[in-house]
């Protein structure tokens, strides 16, 4: 009976500590966004959110690229496209391009269901400053960009959840980590370019 007792305790002792330990597990996941990187759950930045539509040609015709261009001009992107065209081949860079415009309207069109507007007048936010302001938005507290990060700030973190579920539904995960990735290390050669040489780049890249 005593070795039945210390057999049942030492079976429940390591329940318990297994339940603590999938409950830590889950709560660091809590924190963290799918693709890395910590999580921002305060209010968004929605001028600053408002600058960046505009620059890519307003709700209805939003194109990443042409806000890229807009924000660090021709000859940079360009630059940088090949850049990066060299470091993860073209469909993969193609991708990521039509993911973000992707990821902006559909971010807009569940902001307007969830009764979010953008504000009419947007910051005054264009070119380099507003660049910069995206550098910003995703660095971490330790330094890190994480473009996670970023779109917690630019939408909240419960829209780009739902844009998540929704590029993993309609087109795939491999898409969204993808667009994620490549953003990741796109923006940390902004930063650079930018003399923000504090700005360390994601281990997703």
């Amino acid at each position: 009976m005593k070795k039945w007792l210390t057999a049942t305790a030492s079976t429940a002792i390591l329940s318990v500590a297994m339940a603590f330990a999938t409950m830590a597990s889950a709560a660091n996941t809590m924190n963290m966004n799918w693709y890395g990187g910590e999580v921002y759950t305060g209010a968004p930045a929605l001028t600053a959110t408002a600058a960046l539509v505009k620059a890519g040609g307003g709700a209805e015709n939003f194109d990443f690229s042409k806000a890229l261009v807009a924000m660090l001009g021709e000859k940079t992107v360009n630059a940088e496209v090949a850049k990066l065209t060299k470091q993860y081949g073209q469909k993969n860079v193609e991708g990521f391009v039509a993911g973000m415009t992707y990821a902006v309207k559909t971010g807009l069109k569940l902001a307007t269901e969830a009764g979010v507007k953008l504000p009419a007048a947007p910051a005054d936010l264009t070119g380099t400053k507003l660049a910069a302001a995206l550098v910003d938005a995703g660095t971490a507290k330790d330094g890190t960009f994480w473009a996670g990060k970023m779109f917690d700030v630019a939408i909240s973190h419960d829209l780009h959840v739902k844009v998540m579920q929704d590029i993993n539904k309609n087109i795939s995960p491999e898409a969204d980590e993808n667009t994620h990735r490549i953003l990741n290390q796109a923006m940390y050669d902004v930063a650079q370019a930018l003399g923000k040489k504090n700005v360390k780049l994601a281990s997703l890249h």
